[in-house]
């Protein structure tokens, strides 16, 4: 069902809605303010600015589609203007050399920060350590303002309960962190803006390798009396890298925005919500490049979360969509769905993933108009036999991509398994097109050719991949065919191949 969403700030107002599905690729969409035609986009999703603080607003989405007008309507209200509390200025003091330790500053302001105050960070470089926010906090970074997590171990303590790849465990606090974790509850943190025009960074892969031998030692005894289970990990880092902080943490939150900002250089994944609903990111830029695992924006057994509007320069998924690894995630069965990734670019990494922590079942999530052409996997759904769990009611419409993957993973593989292996099924691929060259090293480089679909099912039967659509799909001439194994009831509607895509 198509829904007009509005977001908004002191002085604007930024709309999204679905691509409706009579929608054509390059759809125009009137829209309307008070009975007022405002603009016309070829995108859905629009900012409208210029607006006085407390002023209310009817919207209008029209378009023409065949079959009749699609009209979507909402209403807006943008937000008081707060009261702004400079972290420069006293009591703060904050100072945005890139020198000095901000940390205790910061703190301190976010403490005090109230739901009718605005915390802005004026341009300089804030070195600081891990920050805890909290509910009905807005935070504001203005252009050339650089809130920089440092690269050392001692300033992301103490360790908080968080998830990393599908495990609930002790894990260093981010860089900030909203929520607290609690599979068992709803949201505990609630209606946060953070926006601007500047950058919130971290250590990286400096602070990231830190953690990792650090954790190394200190787990070695372990290690060594479970080398078949290091094993069955991607690498000998996976174990202990699991405890590495993100950028920005958010636990059990809900209506949570993050607009307009550069997100640089987590010790891991950038932005990573677990139990959380609401959660709306747009406009932003993700760079992770040298960051081993390094994440863009991952969704982690939460809802009714949206992207837009972004670039992605990811070391490893500019997305990747989760719910948890068995056979915890079995057991906690928090699904994640009412997934939205539109608008985006990426120009590095592996580009939109589904898994391959995906035990508490994914579903629901729709991706559109996005160029990922230059990215190692394009889209993929990843899981291996023992996960458990479902994919289900997926779309992709109107991207470029190198291919499409559905199929098993090896690595990541420990933990007790599911009884059945996951279920695979009900996915949409309409108005594709797929150049069969993937990306093939992290750091960018040469193109090499693949196959620009494949399908593989697990070996148990009823587990096979199915009910796959693919539709209007333009293939790169030349490159290798279509892969299919292990799969029902799949159906290719008009696939052409072109000699350049």
């Amino acid at each position: 069902m198509n829904e007009l969403f509005v977001l908004s700030t002191d002085s604007a107002f930024t709309l999204y809605w679905d691509k409706p599905e009579a929608a054509k690729r390059g759809q125009t969409y009137d829209v309307w303010v008070n009975g007022g035609k405002a603009a016309t986009v070829s995108r859905t999703h629009v900012t409208l600015e210029g607006f006085a603080p407390l002023t209310e607003a009817e919207f209008t989405v029209t378009c023409a589609l065949e079959g009749g007008m699609l009209r979507l309507q909402a209403r807006g209200k943008t937000r008081a203007a707060r009261r702004r509390i400079d972290v420069t200025k006293a009591p703060y003091l904050a100072v945005g050399d890139g020198a000095a330790l901000n940390t205790a500053a910061l703190q301190r302001a976010f403490d005090d920060c109230t739901a009718e105050d605005c915390l802005y960070f004026p341009a300089g470089v804030y070195l600081t350590g891990a920050l805890r926010g909290h509910s009905d906090m807005e935070i504001v970074l203005d252009e050339g303002a650089v809130l920089q997590g440092t690269a050392e171990i001692g300033d992301y303590l103490p360790r908080i309960r968080s998830r990393f790849e599908g495990i609930e465990q002790m894990c260093y606090s981010s860089l900030l962190n909203f929520g607290t974790l609690d599979h068992a509850s709803g949201p505990n943190c609630r209606n946060i803006l953070i926006h601007g025009r500047g950058k919130i960074a971290s250590g990286g892969q400096t602070l990231a390798w830190r953690i990792i031998e650090d954790e190394r030692e200190r787990l070695k005894a372990y290690l060594q009396e479970n080398a078949a289970l290091v094993a069955t990990c991607e690498n000998d880092h996976t174990i202990p890298g699991r405890v590495r902080p993100r950028l920005i943490n958010l636990s059990n939150c809900e209506n949570v925005r993050i607009s307009g900002l550069t997100l640089e250089n987590g010790a891991s994944w950038n932005v990573h919500m677990v139990y959380s609903r609401g959660v709306v990111t747009d406009h932003c830029v993700f760079r992770s490049q040298g960051v081993w695992n390094g994440d863009g924006w991952d969704p982690d057994s939460s809802e009714d979360c949206a992207l837009f509007a972004s670039q992605f320069y990811t070391e490893d998924d500019a997305v990747a969509i989760k719910s948890g690894k068995n056979p915890e995630g079995n057991a906690i069965a928090r699904p994640t769905r009412g997934i939205r990734v539109f608008d985006c670019y990426s120009a590095y990494g592996h580009g939109v993933v589904i898994g391959s922590e995906m035990s508490g079942g994914v579903e629901d999530v729709r991706i559109w108009d996005c160029d990922l052409r230059v990215s190692m996997s394009g889209f993929e759904i990843k899981a291996t036999k023992k996960r458990g769990g479902h994919v289900r009611n997926v779309s992709v419409r109107d991207c470029v991509l190198p291919r499409v993957m559905m199929h098993a993973v090896t690595y990541n593989d420990d933990g007790e398994g599911a009884p059945m292996p996951p279920m695979l099924s009900d996915c949409l691929f309409e108005r594709l097109t797929l150049t069969g060259m993937y990306q093939a090293t992290q750091g960018g480089g040469e193109l090499l050719p693949c196959a620009p679909v494949e399908l593989t099912g697990f070996d148990v039967p009823g587990y096979e991949v199915r009910n796959i659509v693919f539709r209007d799909v333009t293939i790169a001439d030349g490159c290798p065919g279509i892969v299919v194994r292990r799969a029902k009831n799949i159906t290719l509607e008009r696939i052409e191949s072109i000699e350049e895509v």
